[in-house]
């Protein structure tokens, strides 16, 4: 029970010149020192530190007669006591000196000494200025000092590594600063302070509390910390961020390229210093990787290096770039590969002997390696390597490729947790990888059938010069189902179509196949634009019903389609254009005016039941016409009539090239990242030289069919076309006699000089002529069967007011020196 006994009171007579007159027998139980060693001597040789303000002389004489003071014991160590002073008077009230009382601090029994001082914890407390007035056996053990090797030290001087964070660039604060923080403002504080014990190579993460120590009156008179090693939990924290990082990092994009620099970047460098991503070339085309074995034993192997970041060399690649790299047989990841196993390589063996020789805070409970881990592997110290994990990338069953995780310079070895580490981030990231490549192959696909089914090239007319321009969504979306065509008609003009449909996919790049099919094939009908998209409507209705499901499956994608055809006609200079809910051309004229468009768009292809409106323009010759597709001009920031507007100041370009100017136009409007498709379609027209254009009214009687065949065969004549004057004499005869005999006045002929020779009759009648097969006794029936086997093409086509019968020869061709 002695351990509960009270520590000695020390009583001290202290003359008015501060000599000690009178010893107790208190004070040698408390500080060592008999009445032989310290009568006679000045009191403040027991003292560490210097006395405080009227020490002896005045000392008590105040309110307060107690006070801490640091009292110096004959072993060498140090008492902090609590001292009482009072003084003594003679008879004429005379101060002839002071009896002292000193106190063990808090006069706490023996055993709770030995509990702070086997405390787990480390303990520690020190003066306002930050030294060291007393620490115990744990804390010794944490910093490499004993208690007599500090007492009286400041911190600084014993600790300088602690006026540093070891990484900065988590903006932690130095342990020193939060001692004097909490000396200055008297508040209490807690941290997490890592740093690396003194002999270890392992970064340890200790959780702190610090807190003033006050006396009566609430005067700071020292600062008090305990801590704890946290390491093991707070490095698993650690690794759950990388995780967590990298569950929100990696596989953003569906691009294999970008996914590899993911997961290059995401574990640097709160994990490692250097990753290497190696991919094979199938794999970053979109393929499928290579299957069973993917290599012969003894083959090098071939990769491709697709990412690599370091926390000490910039990155030399390009974004998006690739460097072959090659993996001799028997290195360490062709053995990975071919064992679908991860390797670790240590350049030497971690301390044995230590606290720390497991790894940050894993001593008690070292973590297990798995069979044939970790290898030491001195060579890689030649590379500047301490370490490297080797991880086979493989998703599905199929091996992608491998990773490298390695540490440079920094001294700690790697633990079996950072080998599980490694192995999630590399299986989360090939499955993105994988993914990636599915999507490319799937997008490779879709956007080689849009671009089979979208004009190769646009066809030479003399109507209208053109240019486009299509771009597919970025990577990361699906293909969509944009579409523009150039369509020449009859009589000399032109066709101008331009048309999205709703969704992306293989379903919307089929359903464009489909709708641009069914313009041609409703443009060779020649029908005005109004009656051409209620056909088109029809059609998409009718697709639509295909794509009902039949049983319990659902559609395959959305229906539905815009499109805007406008017909341009170079004699007239007229231009008939109608929408179904798409975005109106932009039309400029050369002098920089903006001619209005009054049309107001119908109803998007696919409502079914309600009529499209067609309108006419006068264009000036040489007009600039934009059509294009609302990927142009969509936008998250600004709406459509500010984006539409961008797009008008950017065809003011003063340009001579159509070519260079849709150049100009799509770098303006489309960012870097995009989310649809855009097509665009520059116009600008022409109008044919009246003297290539030659029209006569005929009258309603035969008689009147020489006078037509004379004027036409005259007109051939003064063009230069010689040539085709007996064919034109042919199929003029045959054209006017029908229309005389079977059609309603008024009748007109017309000749047109263009790419070839165009003869058009027309006549107020509905009924269109139509091919059919003459018997051997019939006496008609040969006529048109004539022009068709005479000429290069003919047809039939609609007016408000009757129908045009033309047929088209083809010109010679200059010859070409």
């Amino acid at each position: 029970m002695a351990d509960k006994q009270d520590a000695p009171t020390a009583a001290v007579v202290v003359g008015p010149d501060g000599m000690v007159s009178g010893w107790s027998e208190g004070g040698r139980l408390l500080l060592g020192w008999t009445a032989e060693d310290t009568v006679g001597r000045p009191v403040t040789d027991l003292l560490v530190d210097p006395p405080p303000p009227g020490f002896p002389e005045g000392y008590g004489a105040g309110p307060d007669p107690t006070g801490f003071i640091l009292l110096r014991h004959r072993d060498g160590s140090t008492v902090d006591a609590v001292v009482t002073s009072h003084p003594l008077l003679g008879p004429d009230e005379r101060t002839l000196g002071h009896v002292v009382t000193i106190q063990r601090w808090g006069r706490r029994p023996v055993i709770a000494d030995r509990a702070f001082e086997q405390s787990p914890f480390a303990l520690g407390a020190y003066d306002p200025e930050l030294r060291f007035l007393w620490i115990n056996a744990s804390s010794g053990r944490v910093i490499a000092h004993s208690e007599e090797q500090v007492l009286g030290k400041k911190y600084r001087e014993v600790l300088p590594e602690f006026d540093r964070t070891l990484f900065p660039e988590r903006d932690d604060k130095p342990y020193t600063d939060a001692l004097a923080e909490v000396a200055r403002t008297g508040e209490p504080t807690r941290l997490i302070t890592v740093f690396r014990p003194r002999g270890s190579d392992y970064a340890n993460a200790w959780a702190t509390s610090i807190w003033p120590v006050r006396d009566a009156e609430g005067r700071v008179r020292a600062i008090a910390n305990w801590g704890f090693d946290m390491s093991a939990e707070y490095w698993a924290r650690q690794r759950l961020l990388i995780l967590n990082k990298a569950s929100g990092g990696i596989g953003r994009t569906l691009d294999v390229i970008g996914t590899a620099q993911e997961l290059a970047m995401t574990p640097v460098p709160g994990f490692v210093d250097l990753v290497s991503v190696d991919l094979f070339d199938e794999v970053l085309r979109g393929e499928e990787p290579p299957s069973g074995s993917p290599f012969a034993p003894g083959e090098t192997i071939r990769l491709s290096r697709a990412a690599e970041h370091s926390t000490k060399v910039a990155a030399d690649q390009a974004p998006g770039a690739t460097t072959p790299v090659t993996h001799a047989p028997g290195s360490v990841a062709a053995r990975c590969m071919a064992a679908g196993r991860s390797t670790v390589e240590l350049a030497a063996e971690p301390g044995q002997g230590g606290e720390w020789a497991f790894g940050p805070g894993l001593a008690a409970d070292p973590a297990h390696w798995p069979p044939g881990n970790p290898v030491i592997d001195e060579s890689i110290a030649a590379d500047g390597l301490t370490g490297r994990i080797t991880v086979p990338l493989r998703a599905r069953g199929a091996l992608l490729g491998v990773v490298a995780f390695s540490r440079l310079d920094r001294p700690e070895a790697f633990t079996a947790d950072d080998l599980i580490l490694a192995e999630e981030l590399t299986a989360k990231a090939a499955v993105a990888i994988d993914n990636a490549r599915r999507y490319s192959r799937e997008r490779t696909t879709a956007l080689t059938l849009q671009r089979t089914l979208l004009p190769q090239g646009l066809p030479k007319q003399e109507a209208v010069e053109v240019a486009s321009r299509y771009l597919p969504g970025g990577t990361g979306t699906e293909v969509g189902g944009d579409w523009f065509d150039v369509i020449p008609l009859s009589g000399a003009r032109v066709a101008l179509v331009v048309g999205d449909v709703v969704g992306h996919g293989l379903h919307a790049s089929a359903s464009m196949g489909r709708l641009r099919t069914a313009v041609r094939t409703l443009a060779d009908v020649d029908l005005p634009p109004d009656e051409l998209l209620t056909h088109l409507d029809d059609l998409v209705l009718h697709l639509a019903s295909d794509l009902q499901p039949t049983g319990h499956f659902q559609p395959t994608g959305e229906t539905g389609a815009t499109c805007l055809y406008t017909v341009y006609d170079p004699v007239s200079r007229h231009l008939t254009l109608a929408s179904a809910g798409h975005p109106l051309p932009l039309i400029i004229s050369q002098d920089g005016t903006r001619p209005p468009v009054p049309v107001h768009p119908g109803p998007p292809l696919g409502i079914g039941g309600l009529p499209f409106e067609a309108t006419e323009l006068e264009l000036p010759e040489g007009s600039l016409l934009a059509l294009y597709t609302d990927g142009l001009v969509e936008s998250r920031e600004l709406d459509v009539d500010q984006r539409t507007a961008e797009l008008q100041r950017a065809l003011n370009h003063s340009t001579a090239s159509l070519e260079a100017l849709c150049d100009t136009v799509m770098d303006a409007m489309l960012p870097q990242r995009r989310t649809d498709d855009a097509a665009l379609l520059l116009v600008r027209t022409h109008a044919l030289d009246p003297h290539h254009v030659a029209d006569w009214d005929v009258e309603p009687d035969t008689a009147q069919v020489p006078r037509a065949r004379k004027l036409a065969v005259d007109q051939v004549d003064a063009w230069g076309l010689e040539e085709a004057s007996f064919v034109t004499e042919l199929v003029v005869s045959e054209l006017v006699t029908n229309a005389i005999r079977y059609g309603e006045p008024p009748i007109r002929l017309r000749l047109i000089r263009n790419t070839s020779l165009i003869c058009e009759v027309s006549d107020a009648s509905n009924t269109a002529p139509h091919l059919r097969r003459a018997r051997a006794f019939d006496e008609g029936g040969r006529g048109l069967l004539l022009v068709a086997q005479l000429t290069q093409g003919w047809g039939t086509r609609h007016t408000t007011d009757g129908k045009t019968i033309w047929c088209a020869q083809p010109l010679p061709q200059p010859e070409r020196h």
